[in-house]
């Protein structure tokens, strides 16, 4: 429970500010450029989040290794929390000028900063203490707060936005992100009442903690790092493309109501409570590299016909496509991506290995991914085929960099990592011997 509303909160916060971003800060913070530019702008303050999360992964993945998962975990939820509901205090650009885009861009920064570890440290919490044979499920579970912190997101701003449009806009967009503080007060309730894990409180007990666990994780685990950074580019990329992009394709160029493609979202995310444990469960049963690569391959397969089921306006065709790529294709890759990262490295450096592994492409992928759809859209003169061959193309990249990984179902994490094909006969050779 800690670990997906501490990570609810998390993406809470950044889908908030994505959604904010492709309907409404274009014209509250950027108001003086046209409205495709001011589009662009305000998804580059949305990317100044996620180049600054490389940074929180390197500072608070250190102090993860070093101090302790639940510290981290506590620092990270009130950073990114207190940022968020700050936003809401903002003043517009009609009331300061310059300075209010810019102060949005530093509370945007420090939202960036604290998530850049946020996520490993849920998931390591949840599988250092989950059973051994069950890690897949377990590890999944945070990114049920994933899902659950796009469904807020998406039913706070729609709900605020049912009154006018002249009020909404005054006032009534600050209340989704006033709201975090709540949010931020129940993850600290169960937070600060954690246990740390049992494998760090062993790392402790033998003193085996290092005093440069980046450097550490370079040379113990280089090939698995870079394998992970690749497989990262797709479902980091294509989360933004199918639950923020859509929503400016939908609305700017398909000219369809923001209502229609927002509870199509809601209801693509819901289901994602339940895609989302089964993928867990099936890389329990079938290994983490079957489903990751199963997922990137559908979605690149999946896009045009996804884009071709937006463009004929029926909703049967929109919630059949939104669940295709979302609660399917995306899902796949991000419930098996949880414990393949975490089993990847040595205790000694996990949290520092899984949030590098994480964002250290984040500015590449999730942070530009929404600009360069954009720009493509642009491109192409309104026809999505330039974003549908740039999801392709991730998707393959994707698939190919977790065809190079390891399999990791069956490692020990109180352990060094052992080579891919040993996993699986010394994972039987230790259940044979209980």
């Amino acid at each position: 429970m800690s670990a997906i509303v501490g990570t609810a909160m998390e993406w809470y916060d950044y889908y908030l500010y994505a959604t904010a971003a492709a309907t409404l800060f274009n014209r509250l913070f950027f108001p003086s450029y046209d409205h495709l530019t001011g589009t662009l702008l305000a998804y580059a303050s949305f990317a100044i989040g996620f180049f600054v999360r490389p940074a929180g992964s390197l500072l608070f993945g250190r102090m993860g290794d070093r101090l302790g998962r639940k510290k981290v975990l506590v620092m990270t939820l009130l950073l990114m929390g207190g940022s968020t509901t700050l936003m809401g205090l903002l003043p517009t650009y009609a009331m300061i000028g310059a300075w209010a885009p810019l102060l949005l861009c530093v509370l945007r920064a420090l939202q960036g900063l604290g998530s850049g570890a946020e996520y490993a440290g849920a998931v390591l919490m949840v599988i250092e203490n989950a059973p051994p044979r069950r890690r897949g499920l377990y590890g999944a579970m945070p990114y049920i707060g994933v899902a659950l912190g796009l469904l807020m997101s998406l039913a706070t701003f729609h709900l605020s936005s049912s009154i006018s449009k002249d009020a909404f806009e005054a006032w009534g967009w600050r209340i989704p992100f006033l709201l975090s503080a709540v949010v931020v007060a129940l993850g600290l309730i169960l937070r600060s009442s954690l246990k740390e894990t049992p494998v760090f409180l062993q790392m402790q007990k033998k003193n085996t903690t290092i005093k440069a666990p980046v450097t550490e994780v370079f040379k113990t685990s280089l090939r698995p790092m870079l394998c992970a950074w690749g497989a990262r580019l797709g479902d980091n990329s294509l989360a933004y493309i199918y639950e923020s992009f859509v929503i400016v394709y939908f609305t700017q160029q398909l000219h369809m109501a923001r209502d229609v493609i927002v509870t199509a979202l809601m209801v693509s995310t819901a289901l994602q409570f339940v895609t989302v444990p089964l993928f867990g469960w099936v890389s329990d049963r079938v290994g983490r590299k079957p489903v990751y690569m199963g997922g990137a391959l559908i979605s690149g397969l999946s896009i045009f016909p996804f884009f071709s089921m937006l463009q004929t306006g029926e909703l049967v065709w929109i919630y059949a496509g939104l669940f295709l790529v979302s609660s399917i294709a995306k899902t796949m890759m991000t419930s098996a991506q949880s414990p393949w990262f975490a089993e990847m490295f040595p205790s000694r450096v996990r949290y520092t290995g899984f949030s590098l592994a994480r964002e250290v492409t984040s500015p590449i992928s999730g942070g530009i991914a929404p600009m360069i759809a954009v720009a493509l859209l642009a491109a192409g003169h309104g026809s999505p085929r330039y974003v549908a061959w740039y999801v392709v193309g991730l998707g393959v990249i994707t698939a190919f960099s977790v065809f190079m990984g390891p399999e990791t179902r069956g490692r020990p994490l109180d352990d060094d990592p052992v080579g891919a094909e040993d996993v699986l006969p010394r994972a039987r050779s230790i259940q044979a011997t209980h």
